[in-house]
């Protein structure tokens, strides 16, 4: 029986992928053993399997089945996510396949001991049996697509740009809430409300946020994802010098049923910078780089982005005011323009106070508030950065370090 449930794993055709996957690929070795075999031989095969399992962190065959299942990258998924109809033949497929999967998920530890005519140890998992939900399951996620995305996106929500253009996961995202951010909430609203628009199908706007560094420009933007991730938000960081990619990168997000925000953090320019008028581009919205499920968010601590110099100003090209509205019109193409000012004084003892008190650290306030003024000054600013990395001196007990 269970060996011609290892016959119906190999003819998938939809989940043809799962077939490569390290844990099937070893338990379907496992299945695929005769009885003539010795039995040191299947134990050694059980083994690989089970430690297989562990190495991938998930202990339960059900669930680990489930997971491969859910993010797997296939026709039928990519045609849903496109929000197309899949043809009655693949949905079939889909259905048949499912119930194979359904079968090899609901395996016990009882079912593959029964295999090896084997009473000593071996090592244990977990399986949900016949309670396992496979296929209920993929339906709700496929029916939730835009939620729950499919792919490296089914699984993460942060990413990274590589140097030759590939989408990364990344693997130990910052974990920043909102609640952890102090002050700056009416730009947090609005950084919210904007990014809500994106979430619920209404036209969103191509975001800058500009400020002094340390107010949390881009603190704020990760904890937005944080928060709203599970509606089907991602978030991909671009460098500066990998502008000219986004059009060929927009192709793959374009067709992707979840919402993305391009973020590139600390943008400035030199004057003829080719990305600059890459990134003019994009925000001008050509054929190529337009999208409704993606927007730019950028941080810069510079208004104006392009860094100006007093020679633009008194250059000698006849059309100086040309020239200038070159420099400035880049800003301009952002539709909203959020500034994060530096704290004053009050409100930087303010951020120290919630700092502190959310670290549990007991402290007087005139005398916090006396070595927090003087951590400042010797950094010479006051920013949400400066009273975190304060309070992270207390912490580490330094604050008379500097």
């Amino acid at each position: 029986m269970l060996s011609n449930l290892n016959v119906a794993l190999h003819s998938l055709a939809v989940f043809h992928q799962l077939k490569q996957d390290a844990v099937l690929c070893a338990l379907s070795k496992f299945l695929d053993m005769p009885l003539t075999v010795g039995v040191g031989e299947r134990v050694t095969a059980y083994t690989d399997f089970v430690a297989k399992l562990y190495a991938s962190g998930i202990e339960n065959l059900s669930q680990y089945i489930s997971r491969a299942v859910n993010n797997d990258e296939n026709v039928y998924i990519r045609t849903v996510g496109k929000g197309e109809t899949p043809s009655p033949l693949l949905c079939r497929a889909v259905e048949g396949e499912l119930a194979v999967l359904s079968r090899i998920a609901a395996l016990t530890e009882e079912d593959l001991r029964a295999m090896l005519d084997y009473d000593g140890y071996l090592p244990p998992f977990e399986s949900d049996g016949e309670n396992c939900r496979l296929a209920e399951i993929y339906r709700h996620r496929t029916e939730n697509i835009g939620k729950y995305g499919y792919g490296i996106y089914a699984d993460y929500h942060m990413f990274y740009l590589s140097d030759v253009g590939q989408i990364i996961p990344v693997q130990n995202p910052d974990p920043i809430r909102l609640s952890d951010l102090i002050d700056y909430k009416r730009e947090q609203q609005i950084i919210l409300d904007n990014t809500h628009a994106l979430l619920s199908g209404k036209p969103a706007a191509n975001m800058l946020l500009t400020g002094d560094a340390g107010t949390g420009k881009s603190s704020t933007v990760k904890a937005v994802v944080n928060e709203l991730y599970s509606e089907g938000l991602r978030i991909l960081e671009i460098r500066k010098e990998q502008l000219h990619k986004i059009p060929a990168i927009l192709d793959e997000l374009t067709i992707n049923p979840l919402k993305f925000i391009l973020f590139i953090d600390d943008l400035s320019f030199q004057k003829d910078d080719d990305n600059y008028s890459a990134l003019k581009a994009i925000l001008e919205g050509s054929v190529s780089a337009k999208s409704q499920n993606v927007v730019v968010y950028a941080t810069s601590n510079r208004r104006h982005l392009v860094k100006e110099k007093h020679s633009d100003r008194d250059g000698d090209e006849v059309h100086r005011n040309d020239t200038m509205q070159e420099i400035v019109s880049l800003s301009e193409r952002f539709g909203l323009r959020i500034t994060f000012n530096r704290p004053d004084k009050a409100t930087y003892l303010d951020i120290v106070h919630h700092l502190a008190d959310a670290a549990g650290i007991a402290y007087t306030p005139e005398r916090i508030d006396i070595s927090a003024e003087r951590y400042a000054l010797s950094r010479g600013t006051r920013s949400a950065r400066a009273a975190k990395q304060f309070v992270d001196t207390i912490l580490a007990g330094t604050e008379n370090d500097y």
